[in-house]
């Protein structure tokens, strides 16, 4: 029994050389090499020094740059066909809420905060759920534009951009209410993991309450299933405006990165797991906005002919 009180001893203090005194390191202190002394831990979180981080940086300027040049072009073709085409306010919500993702990296970056934990994933999760959201109700849109065509068809009084807009309104404020219950019941905060390394501290931040950062996490997720299941039900209607294809396939691309991204967030440690999370806003951010507005802007800038609605008819025909 003395003995092993003896092994259990020396897993938690330090002893001095040829001395029969011990001394306990501090949390953020750790043993030399001869376990003589303390030394102070190394602490470790995801900074703008990184190599990683320059090249996260390097990438959300520069997207939101290409971001707020389509931006632009839309503004300047406002009254043409292809903008006007599936809701142009609900294109440019989703424009700004891509724009907002790539400015959010930023909330990754740097030594975590109270107040950059709080941020970061509600804010993550509230921009692409809105981004979603506006996605679903283009395609609502869409299934409406194709059904009122039909005689005597209910959805005729329905034609218009009150629906969708409602729609995706309703469906973002949802996750609104999910993130201030969230909030309101264990919000997140800085900490401080001094035992999943022996040489270093690594600040990150700790979600608070679980169920709610997996109910943020989750909502997203279902928004985004439905959004792909009905566009993939829509994408063949023989509508002239219908983006139901390109929305497919930016859901799908969005998805799978998330879905791609589980097993590596789930393995990486410290400021690797963080830098999973940038790569995923940026790679899906990024998924959405050249599936979905990439083929207008050649349109606009190189096919001009087809920026009509007797154009757009003529390349649906040909098709």
């Amino acid at each position: 029994m003395k003995v092993q009180q003896q092994f259990n001893a020396l897993k938690v203090f330090l002893f001095s050389v040829d001395s029969e005194n011990c001394i306990r390191c501090l949390e953020d202190e750790w043993p030399n090499e001869k376990k003589d002394r303390c030394i102070q831990k190394f602490v470790e979180f995801l900074s703008y020094t990184d190599n990683i981080s320059t090249v996260f940086v390097f990438i959300s300027v520069l997207l939101c740059l290409v971001t707020l040049f389509i931006m632009g072009i839309f503004i300047c073709y406002l009254d043409t066909a292809i903008v006007k085409a599936n809701n142009q306010s609900l294109s440019f919500v989703l424009l700004v809420c891509i724009l907002l993702s790539f400015v959010c990296v930023f909330l990754f970056l740097g030594q975590p905060l109270d107040i950059t934990c709080i941020l970061r994933v509600t804010t993550f999760g509230t921009i692409f759920s809105t981004a979603v959201s506006s996605l679903l109700a283009k395609t609502i849109m869409v299934y409406i534009a194709f059904t009122a065509t039909k005689p005597g068809s209910y959805w005729r009084k329905w034609i218009g951009v009150t629906l969708p807009n409602s729609a995706a309104m309703l469906l973002s404020s949802v996750q609104g209410i999910i993130c201030l219950v969230w909030l309101s019941v264990s919000h997140p905060f800085q900490e401080m993991d001094t035992h999943s390394y022996q040489d270093k501290i690594v600040i990150q931040c700790n979600e608070g309450s679980v169920m709610g950062f997996y109910s943020v996490l989750g909502y997203m997720g279902f928004l985004s299933a439905v959004s792909f299941i009905l566009a993939f039900m829509v994408r063949t209607l023989p509508d002239s405006f219908n983006e139901a294809k390109n929305i497919t396939f930016s859901m799908l691309v969005f998805c799978s990165v998330w879905i791609a991204i589980i097993p590596a967030y789930l393995s990486a440690k410290g400021k690797y797991m963080v830098a999973v999370e940038v790569f995923a806003i940026l790679v899906s951010s990024t998924g959405l906005l050249s599936c979905i507005f990439f083929p207008k802007c050649f349109i606009i800038l190189f096919r001009p002919n087809l920026n009509t609605q007797i154009g757009l008819l003529s390349k649906k025909n040909r098709l």
